[in-house]
């Protein structure tokens, strides 16, 4: 199948967390993400607190599922080539990561708080994921023109990553937000277990990602 650049994924598969690329200036946002969840959880908006890493555990599930295509047909779907003190996968390092870790608090933010409440015909929640979803689906675009990140298909771009990557990611986040405590822990506990035990045999076990 025809490539956009190939070379991306042998250049990404070369900084696969690696700690040569370390920078200082991870401190400062591993500080300030910290900051944020803490404000929250002082605040008790566990309501935000649930979006953001229900929004969190989909997009790990996505990444691990990322990493596997690229072992089992030699590329995957985007890839982190360069510009990153840490690449955790082949298509995430660090400071994307850490973006997404609050990207669902950040969306909860935009919810009204009446959960049927309607923006021009349509449940403002409805507005919120698509609005969101498209957001960071336009941002991916100059982000790919960079040499921080890399589509490696001339299929994949950004109406696929907007159906597939980003809708979920958002609603979950939103849906997370508005559902009782004990759902909210079946699901995002549920779906941190999938995720941790994908890692753990994709990873250690069969050595894939």
């Amino acid at each position: 199948m025809e490539l956009i650049e190939p070379e991306v994924t042998e250049q990404a598969l070369s900084i696969l967390r690696s700690l040569d690329n370390l920078q200082g200036h991870m401190i400062t946002i591993l500080a300030l993400v910290v900051y944020v969840h803490s404000t929250e959880i002082k605040n008790r908006n566990w309501n935000g607190i649930a979006a953001t890493m229900a929004l969190y555990a989909v997009h790990w599930f996505v990444e691990v599922i990322n990493a596997v295509i690229q072992h089992l047909s030699g590329h995957a779907l985007w890839t982190v080539p360069d510009h990153t003190s840490f690449l955790i996968m082949v298509g995430v390092g660090i400071e994307i990561s850490l973006m997404f870790s609050i990207a669902g608090l950040i969306a909860s933010k935009a919810l009204p708080d009446d959960p049927s409440q309607r923006l021009f015909g349509v449940n403002a929640r409805v507005l919120v994921i698509v609005g969101y979803a498209a957001l960071f689906s336009i941002l991916e675009v100059p982000l790919e023109m960079s040499p921080h990140f890399a589509w490696v298909y001339p299929w994949w771009g950004a109406f696929p990553v907007f159906v597939t990557v980003y809708i979920p990611f958002f609603a979950a986040a939103v849906y997370a937000h508005d559902w009782p405590r004990p759902k909210q822990k079946r699901f995002i506990g549920g779906l941190f277990a999938i995720d941790a035990l994908l890692i753990l045999i994709f990873g250690p076990i069969l050595g894939w990602i």
